[in-house]
């Protein structure tokens, strides 16, 4: 890698930027929907599920036991309260599952992490349940590559105004991930530069419209393409 210039510190997601998450949930939602198939069409039980998880956000933040609560909380509203309890532990199995599920990192994860660190001040910035997320950077073994870790109730441009800020400045930072939502749009906003690394599973809660004209937004089909693209921008000086 170069020398730096434009930029000096990469910050990445976690989940399905790193290592897969969303498929776990999409397992998990067929199983919910399979279990209460008796009161309503698996569609039908998926979008009572997500309008749980909407409500449910403020109060029990990302994540997987806010999940298993709103598929609780669900079973519940679909039955009018007439759930089995056995219903209620196989809901509570299901969560227990995903807690336990292995880190699969996603191509070129790992070698591109290796490649950069050392080079450049990297932070990895995850939303969601403090114990799962400490689980999975453990399991992953990329944990020793990063200088920082925080892991964030929510992600918005005072986040990363402030991590970054904390961590060199805004406008020298970079953002990949896989949610504009989440990753990319809230980092333009803050000043810095937001990268995009699309993933063929995005909860729904996360799409938006990519901000295109936005002159630091940058995709890239994988993060494979990530040294090259960081190289271009410090070649910019």
């Amino acid at each position: 890698m170069p020398a730096r210039r434009n930029l000096t510190t990469i910050g990445f997601d976690a989940d399905d930027t790193l290592w897969q998450n969303e498929q776990f949930f999409r397992l998990t939602e067929k199983r919910f929907a399979t279990l209460l198939a008796d009161h309503g069409e698996a569609e039908h039980i998926s979008a009572r599920l997500l309008e749980a998880e909407k409500r449910n956000l403020a109060v029990y933040g990302f994540g997987i036991k806010g999940f298993t609560l709103s598929m609780i909380e669900t079973a519940i509203e679909v039955t009018e309260g007439h759930v089995p309890a056995s219903t209620i532990a196989e809901i509570l199995a299901a969560g227990r599952d995903m807690l336990g599920h292995p880190v699969e990192p996603l191509p070129h994860a790992r070698e591109t992490v290796e490649r950069l660190a050392g080079a450049y001040h990297l932070v990895l910035i995850t939303k969601g349940d403090l114990f799962d997320q400490e689980r999975k950077l453990a399991a992953s073994g990329l944990g020793d590559l990063f200088d920082a870790v925080e892991i964030v109730s929510d992600k918005s441009a005072a986040t990363y105004a402030r991590i970054f800020g904390r961590h060199g400045s805004p406008q020298d930072s970079m953002m990949v991930g896989n949610s504009l939502k989440s990753d990319v749009v809230p980092a333009i906003e803050a000043g810095s530069w937001g990268v995009h690394v699309p993933h063929e599973l995005t909860w729904v809660l996360e799409h938006i419209e990519p901000p295109v004209e936005a002159p630091r937004f940058r995709s890239i089909a994988d993060l494979g393409e990530l040294p090259a693209l960081i190289e271009s921008i410090d070649k910019a000086g």
